[in-house]
């Protein structure tokens, strides 16, 4: 008999992955960080520019904005990449704004004056929660860039409200599973991506029921059991080494 208690690579419904950052990954970039959750490998890297783009000048303000895509073999089959179609897969399109919205949450942008920071997430491996895998390490990389760019005078200070992470949550059977792999996510009966801060507020809530409806205080339940992962994730980014100076 199959035990209920645990999952198909042996987890509790409450357990992530194991979880791993690597800050310099990319030696080149003002800040990086390789983000391994599980099977899932993102690297991500923050490019600073002492400009801001066309529509943004003149109001005394930064921007962080994101890009997101994955290799070609990031998965069990090649995907063709989207330069090859003359367009930006709307998928992409779609992840890389939610990751850019869950970093301006984080980001000060009046203290960061008129420049941009720039992060591109690249899927190295794909096995579930990219996405939510991907804002996790392209906070750790902007904190990086910022910290240099305060080490190097150009910042009074380092321009960061809060700590931010996501994690998915799946409904699965009737249970809730946390931090979804590929096998899970492509089987749920409902899937949550949930972005937070290190106070605990929601930044941004994506719920999916992929055939019945789901009973709206699931909802409820899927943000706990989010808010239980979350610890560990924001434990995980101040691990890392760039993110070692508090605010």
């Amino acid at each position: 008999m199959t035990n209920l208690a645990t999952r198909h690579d042996g987890r509790r419904p409450d357990q992530l992955r194991d979880i791993r950052i690597t800050t310099g990954s990319q030696q080149t970039a003002e800040g990086s960080a390789l983000i391994e959750m599980g099977n899932t490998a993102v690297l991500c890297a923050a490019s600073v520019e002492e400009e801001v783009p066309r529509w943004m000048r003149g109001r005394g303000t930064g921007w962080v904005t994101a890009e997101y895509d994955m290799l070609p073999r990031a998965t069990s089959s090649r995907r063709r990449r989207d330069r090859d179609s003359g367009r930006t897969a709307s998928r992409s399109q779609e992840i890389q704004r939610l990751i850019g919205r869950s970093l301006r949450a984080a980001t000060d942008l009046a203290g960061l004056g008129e420049r941009a920071i720039y992060l591109d997430c690249d899927v190295l491996q794909a096995d579930g929660g990219t996405r939510t895998a991907a804002i996790t390490g392209a906070y750790v990389a902007l904190r990086q860039a910022l910290l240099g760019l305060t080490d190097d005078g150009k910042l009074e200070r380092v321009p960061l409200r809060c700590a931010v992470a996501a994690v998915s949550v799946g409904l699965q059977g009737g249970r809730l599973l946390l931090d979804l792999d590929y096998a899970e996510d492509s089987t749920a009966d409902a899937d949550f991506n949930i972005v937070m801060t290190d106070a605990g507020d929601l930044v941004e809530i994506q719920a999916t029921a992929e055939g019945e409806p789901f009973p709206r205080h699931r909802v409820g339940d899927a943000l706990a059991l989010a808010a239980r992962g979350m610890e560990q994730l924001f434990a995980a980014q101040r691990g890392a080494r760039s993110c070692k100076v508090e605010n």
